[in-house]
């Protein structure tokens, strides 16, 4: 159906990487290779905290929440971005370039939340550490990740809804490699003004509450611990219960506030390196910055590769 120089679109092209189609087969084995390890060390962090009681607390309880959403966003983005590269067809249905947009949002988001609810939950262990069994409850926890999920969907929800009403020229390329709010906008040949103001609200209690609540979180945390004697050893403890999640916190916010948060008229390839960073890099490389300072979590790992995937040993 036209309407003047609008036309109903069928497909986009994703040509983010395809700018460099030279090092396509690189680029199909790397992403592969990333996948295959972001699948399997989430999956083993996952099913070390569910298999083994002695991580049945509420910090694993959001660590394996954490990897759930970390296999959600990087399966919404690298799949089709390896089926293109293997096909050497760089396009994605209307109906799926929506999907995609939907999941992305979703895991994306929830990648954010739970940080913060993780922030939160280790501000309670460091800072009141008596009360802590009491006031991080299972109830409590359950009740977070569940709002977490149900925010991250809403919010996911009203951007695809908004997106799908929207009008689009009849060269659907797409300066990204996968379907994102911003591109699509920048392609869309309807008014767009409603969708941007949505943007502009949902922005503050999507993006900069869970921000919000990990940094305060943390101002907490680190006075607390520059009241702890030095020759206790109680900062080194302190220190290494939070170390692992600042680490991912600052790669997370690192990578995506250089995207959303700094104005741009079009995707560079700066922009596109770090999208890779963080929807590929990122939830392959939270597996080993928890698993690798943490010794209840390699301790729960050797467990489960020895007596649960190769059998017991004789």
């Amino acid at each position: 159906m036209e309407h003047g120089n609008q036309t109903a679109i069928f497909e986009f092209l994703l040509h983010g990487l395809s700018q460099w189609s030279e090092h396509q087969d690189l680029f199909f084995g790397l992403f592969l290779s990333m996948y295959l390890v972001t699948l399997a060390g989430n999956l083993l962090i996952f099913l070390a905290i569910v298999t083994e009681t002695c991580l049945h607390t509420p910090m694993y309880f959001f660590l394996a929440c954490l990897s759930f959403a970390d296999i959600g966003l990087s399966s919404s983005v690298v799949l089709k971005m390896l089926h293109n590269m293997y096909t050497q067809h760089h396009t994605i249905s209307y109906t799926g370039c929506l999907m995609q947009l939907y999941f992305f949002l979703t895991f994306g988001n929830l990648d954010n939340f739970l940080l913060g609810v993780m922030a939160y939950d280790h501000y309670v262990a460091i800072c009141h550490p008596l009360h802590y069994s009491t006031v991080m409850n299972p109830r409590l926890c359950v009740l977070l990740v569940s709002a977490c999920f149900v925010l991250t969907n809403i919010h996911a929800f009203i951007h695809t809804i908004l997106m799908s009403k929207l009008s689009f020229c009849v060269r659907g390329e797409i300066s990204h490699f996968f379907c994102d709010i911003s591109p699509l906008l920048k392609l869309s040949c309807s008014d767009t003004h409603i969708n941007e103001l949505m943007v502009l609200v949902l922005a503050a209690p999507v993006l900069m509450i869970p921000f919000l609540c990990t940094l305060a979180s943390y101002i907490q945390i680190v006075s607390a611990i520059l009241r702890i004697p030095s020759g206790s050893g109680g900062r080194r403890k302190a220190f290494s219960t939070c170390g692992s999640h600042l680490s991912v916190v600052c790669l997370f916010y690192g990578t995506t506030s250089s995207v959303y948060l700094v104005p741009s008229s079009s995707f560079s390839k700066n922009d596109i390196v770090i999208s890779v960073v963080y929807t590929v890099a990122t939830p392959m490389l939270n597996p080993f910055l928890y698993s690798l300072r943490n010794r209840d979590m390699k301790a729960a790992l050797r467990i489960l590769i020895k007596s649960r995937i190769f059998g017991p040993l004789s």
